[in-house]
């Protein structure tokens, strides 16, 4: 049964800001399929055996180190947990915390200690994740629908929103009336429209403001530029789906969503990739490691883009943002890129994750600064 966990970019400040004498990352491939989970089940057993075997070659406290693994290997025997699954599972230990994320993304499989959690591939689940939801509304029903990269979409239930407002028109609007009293009963009607757009608002502002995904808007008529201006989810997206949804499935709206998505990202990177030329005259751009380091360091960093297939094994100085690379992961150094991403999230950085072939000066790597360094 589908469960997904979105982290927000709160959690990945806060994980990347997390330190101890080992912290222990593994991802594995999973599945939504309830009665195929023993596979990973399985997975996770193994990757359990390959991080004990890693604690024990860094030389760590052995008490501290079974600590964290029961905390892991606890997870086994939680049939709750297992019943409801996605198609990648993250989780992430040290001897004093566990923190797991189901994932809609499709990740490759790895384990890795460090006195740092390697989080890059949770980078794939907050930027351009193509996670969104659809407010599907009409006078007649209001439904919530969450998108997925790689999975189904969902109705989701939300508990307060109002009553559809058909049937507050309709017990408005006497028959009989004349055209001076149709006029006013129009004026009423919308008023009845607006209040009930505040009031959809109003219940699921709070509940989006937790993903901070994009909302698409699938409503026609009257009803439309009503709840555009009563809403106040600054993630709402200018172009929305203009067909009446109340006999739309959840599929067909997320089919119909993923252009709008495709569309709203295409223009992200276009705007980024201009605003990356006008400050390339400033000397307020980097594509090079070491610089983005040291920016990253000093929280010079305004954007940063990734291609999140590369890795650079080593350490980045704590106080000087100097990098010593190293030839092989080991429990003394972790990925380089991701502690860039990591330190640039932490000082306020918007942080994206992107093609290779979309990212300015054609490296695995592009910063737009706050000021000349």
């Amino acid at each position: 049964m589908l469960h997904v966990d979105i982290p927000t970019a709160g959690n990945f400040a806060n994980l990347s800001a997390l330190r101890a004498d080992f912290c222990i990352s593994i991802y594995l491939e999973a599945t939504p399929l309830s009665q195929d989970s023993d596979s990973t089940r399985i997975a996770l057993k193994s990757a359990v055996r390959q991080a004990r075997q890693q604690l024990e070659q860094g030389g760590f406290d052995p008490d501290r180190r079974e600590a964290a693994l029961a905390r892991i290997e606890a997870l086994d025997g939680n049939y709750n947990f297992w019943r409801l699954q996605a198609n990648s599972l993250a989780v992430l230990a040290t001897a004093d915390g566990l923190h797991v994320f189901r994932l809609a993304n499709r990740l490759k499989a790895t384990v890795q200690v460090a006195d740092r959690f390697h989080l890059k591939p949770l980078l794939r689940a907050i930027t351009f994740s193509h996670h969104a939801y659809v407010l599907a509304l009409s006078q007649k029903a209001v439904r919530l629908v969450e998108l997925f990269a790689d999975l189904p979409a969902v109705e989701v239930s939300v508990d307060g929103l109002p009553p559809p407002s058909a049937d507050a028109v309709d017990k408005s609007t006497p028959e009989g009336r004349d055209n001076d009293d149709s006029i006013h009963n129009a004026e009423h009607q919308n008023r009845l429209l607006e209040k009930y757009a505040a009031e959809i608002d109003a219940v699921l502002g709070p509940v989006l403001k937790e993903k901070e995904a994009p909302l698409i808007l699938a409503a026609t008529g009257r009803l439309a530029p009503v709840y555009r201006a009563a809403n106040s989810y600054s993630r709402l997206l200018p172009h929305g789906i203009e067909h009446s949804p109340d006999r739309i499935s959840a599929a067909e709206l997320a089919q119909a969503a993923r252009p709008i998505l495709e569309i709203w990202h295409q223009t992200q990177m276009g705007e980024i990739r201009e605003l990356y030329d006008s400050r390339a005259g400033q000397s307020r751009t980097t594509t090079d490691l070491s610089d983005a380091a040291r920016a990253a360091t000093f929280g010079a960093i305004e954007i940063l883009i990734v291609d999140l297939d590369i890795e650079k094994h080593g350490t980045i100085n704590e106080e000087t943002g100097a990098i010593s690379f190293a030839e092989a992961a080991t429990a003394s150094s972790y990925d380089i890129v991701d502690e860039i991403a990591g330190r640039a999230l932490a000082t306020g950085a918007r942080v994206l994750a992107a093609r290779a072939t979309d990212i300015p000066g054609g490296s695995g790597l592009a910063a737009i600064l706050r000021y000349p360094m």
